[in-house]
C-alpha cells in the first residue's frame, strides 16, 4: 500500500481518480489503483471521454457494432460510457459494500448541452440511473440554476447525484439546499432516505483565471482560499439541527468533493491541491498524472480548519487587487459548461468520424 495515499485515506479523505478509459479497465490499471494506492472511487466528464475515445482504438470494435445497428453518435457514446462505468462500478463494489456506501462510487455526466434545461436534465438523469443499474453510480448534474432544480427533483426520485461545476461557497450552498429539499420531500412521502450525493467544488481554475490580473505573490492562493471557505460552510451544515434531524431519520450526508485538483502552473508543486486540501469527510478526485505524482512525492499538509482559517483574509486581499470573487464564480461556472459542451461536440464528431472510417473498413 502506498504510504502517501494511505495517509489521506487514514485521515478520512477519499481519493478518487478523475479518469476513465477502456484501456485502464482491461489492463488492470484501475484495479491496481484500488489495491495499491487506496483509490476508492472514480469520476468522468466529457473531456476525459473525448480523449479516451478519440485517441486510440480501444472502442473501435464496439463503435463499429453500434454503428451497424443504427445508433446515433450520442447513443453510441452513452452505450460505451455505460459499459465502462458499470465495469468500474463492479470493481469498486467491494469498497462500496465495506464502507456502507460512503465510498466505491463512479460518476457519469448527463449531456452538457442540457445545462439550462430542467426537464430534459431530470429525464436524462432518470434514464441513465436506470440504464446503469448499479447502486454505486452517481449521475453528474451541473450546479447551474436549472441544474439546481433538476438536482432536487432527481434526489426526490431516488437518483444518486454528483453535483458538478461548483465554484463558490454560495453555489455549493445552493446544491446542498437542493439535496436537503429532495431528502426532506422523501421523508415527508415516507420514502427510503438512502439516496447519496456529493458536491464537487472546482479549485484550480480559480488560480488560472486570475493569474494575469494579480502580482506573483498572489499566484495559486485563491482556489485554496475558496475551498477553505466552502469547507467551513460544509462543516456548519453537518452540525446544523436541520441536518441532524435528517441524519437521525437515516439520511446520508452530501459529501464535499474537491475537483480540478491538478496543478496548472508549471512553477507550482504538481501536487499542490492534494497537499493543501486534506480534510476528513471529503473527497479529492484527481487526474491520473497528479495521482502518480502524489503517490511518488506528495506531502499531506495541515488538515483544513473547520472554522475556515485564514480564508476570509486571503479573499479580502484579492478583493483589494480588484478580484470580484462572486462575479468570477459565475463566470467560471459558465466557462465550465461551455468547455464541457465544446468537448461534447468534439467527442460526438470523433465518434462520427470513427463510424464513417470503420464502416468503410468493414466494406
Amino acid at each position: 500500500m502506498n504510504a502517501n495515499t494511505k495517509k489521506l485515506h487514514d485521515l478520512g479523505q477519499s481519493l478518487w481518480v478523475d479518469a476513465i478509459s477502456r484501456d485502464m479497465l482491461v489492463d488492470g490499471q484501475l484495479a491496481r489503483y484500488i489495491a495499491d494506492w487506496s483509490v476508492t472511487g472514480l469520476t468522468s466528464n466529457p473531456t476525459i471521454y473525448e480523449h479516451a475515445i478519440g485517441h486510440g482504438n480501444a472502442y473501435d470494435e464496439a463503435i463499429a457494432r453500434l454503428t451497424r445497428s443504427g445508433e446515433s453518435a450520442e447513443e453510441i457514446f452513452f452505450s460505451l460510457a455505460l459499459d465502462d462505468l458499470k465495469a468500474a462500478a463492479d470493481l469498486f463494489r467491494p469498497v462500496f459494500d465495506v464502507s456502507q456506501a460512503i465510498d466505491g462510487w463512479v460518476s457519469l455526466e448527463v449531456s452538457p448541452m442540457l445545462a439550462d434545461n430542467v426537464e430534459t436534465t431530470i429525464d436524462a438523469a432518470a434514464w441513465l440511473h436506470e440504464a446503469a443499474d448499479r447502486p454505486n453510480l452517481f449521475i453528474k448534474i451541473p450546479g447551474t440554476p436549472a441544474g439546481i432544480q433538476a438536482i432536487e427533483e432527481s434526489v426526490f426520485a431516488g437518483v444518486h447525484v454528483n453535483v458538478t461545476l461548483l465554484f463558490s461557497r454560495e453555489q455549493y450552498l445552493a446544491a446542498a439546499e437542493a439535496y436537503f429539499k429532495g431528502i426532506e420531500r422523501r421523508l415527508a412521502a415516507g420514502l427510503d432516505l438512502n439516496v447519496s450525493s456529493v458536491a464537487s467544488l472546482f479549485v484550480s481554475r480559480w488560480d488560472v483565471a486570475v493569474r494575469d490580473d494579480v502580482a506573483p505573490a498572489f499566484y495559486n492562493r485563491l482556489g485554496i482560499a475558496i475551498a477553505m471557505r466552502t469547507y467551513k460552510a460544509y462543516r456548519d451544515l453537518l452540525a446544523s439541527p436541520r441536518w441532524q434531524r435528517l441524519a437521525l431519520a437515516g439520511a446520508r450526508p452530501q459529501r464535499l468533493l474537491w475537483a480540478s485538483t491538478g496543478s496548472k502552473d508549471p512553477a507550482a508543486p504538481d501536487t499542490l491541491y492534494v497537499n493543501s486540501l486534506a480534510a476528513p469527510d471529503t473527497i479529492n478526485t484527481i487526474p491520473e498524472n497528479t495521482l502518480k505524482a502524489f503517490a511518488d512525492h506528495g506531502k499531506v499538509g495541515a488538515i483544513l480548519p473547520v472554522d475556515g482559517g485564514y480564508a476570509e483574509a486571503v479573499l479580502e486581499e484579492f478583493r483589494r487587487e480588484g478580484v470580484d470573487d462572486e462575479a468570477l464564480a459565475a463566470r467560471l461556472q459558465r466557462e465550465g459548461i461551455d468547455s464541457f459542451a465544446a468537448s461534447w461536440q468534439v467527442l460526438l464528431s470523433r465518434i462520427h468520424e470513427k463510424c464513417a472510417t470503420l464502416v468503410v473498413a468493414d466494406n
